[in-house]
């Protein structure tokens, strides 16, 4: 049984797509059978797997609009990362407007997913930066949401309405959903600042928080010029290195039922 989880954050630049991605990677080198789902119009997680998103034949949207299944649309991502990918393109923009008129508009999504359920362990959500009917179809499908977030003043009021938007939709909608935690993302050590309000985050959210902390660095945000995920484009980056950590704590936290080098 697949565990699905959201990368969101109501506040835009705050790494979700490269969270996204690397997770996926990194998750994907570790032995689990990933699904990378693209809910962003711009389709940045998409390119930044290695699927162009011009040529892409079927995308989420044809899913959403129930024209395909998730495994008709899925590809596979850029070579050695491993992953699955359900992309977006621009196509996806105009989805909301025809979703409000079908039934069950907020699951459709979910309704999908059930369908693939035992074909991946771990199935990762980039969600758009606003609380629009796409962003509500991943959280309606997941079961956890993973919050990447820079460790500055203004991303704990980011932080704060998007646990009031969870909070609405575990009542009204998916009972399910939870945090899964919070993710110290772009993190400069140097900075006062930063290691204030990582603190911060520790002493009010405790073990929701992520022992895993990424870095800056560089070689992340050059790889998706390239194509690819860092954690393929260079595996030896401290960046890389975090994601893979990271990998590993979500394995340990969540505990699959599959687990690395089982059959099935």
């Amino acid at each position: 049984m697949a565990k699905i989880f959201c990368i969101a954050n109501q506040k835009g630049g705050v790494g979700k797509t490269t969270t996204t991605v690397n997770l996926a990677a990194g998750l994907a080198r570790i032995g689990q059978r990933v699904l990378l789902v693209d809910l962003d119009p711009q389709g940045n997680a998409t390119m930044g797997s290695g699927v162009d998103k011009r040529t892409l034949a079927r995308s989420v949207y044809d899913v959403l609009l129930g024209e395909c299944s998730v495994a008709e649309a899925a590809v596979p991502a850029a070579q050695a990362a491993g992953y699955q990918v359900l992309g977006a393109n621009r196509e996806l923009a105009g989805a909301e407007i025809e979703l409000v008129s079908l039934e069950q508009r907020e699951k459709r999504l979910k309704t999908a997913l059930a369908q693939v359920d035992r074909q991946f362990d771990f199935v990762l959500i980039d969600c758009p930066p606003s609380l629009s009917l796409l962003t509500l179809n991943g959280l309606c499908a997941a079961h956890g949401v993973v919050v990447p977030m820079q460790c500055e003043y203004f991303a704990l009021e980011g932080v704060t309405d998007l646990l009031n938007t969870i909070r609405q939709v575990h009542g009204n909608l998916n009972p399910d959903l939870q945090i899964i935690g919070l993710l110290r993302v772009m993190f400069d050590a140097r900075i006062t600042l930063q290691q204030q309000v990582s603190e911060q985050l520790k002493e009010h959210f405790g073990d929701k928080v992520f022992d895993t902390v990424i870095p800056r660095n560089v070689r992340l945000a050059e790889a998706p010029s390239h194509g690819l995920p860092g954690v393929v484009f260079d595996a030896n980056a401290r960046g890389s290195q975090a994601f893979i950590a990271f990998a590993q704590e979500m394995v340990q936290r969540v505990k699959p039922r599959r687990q690395p080098g089982a059959k099935g």
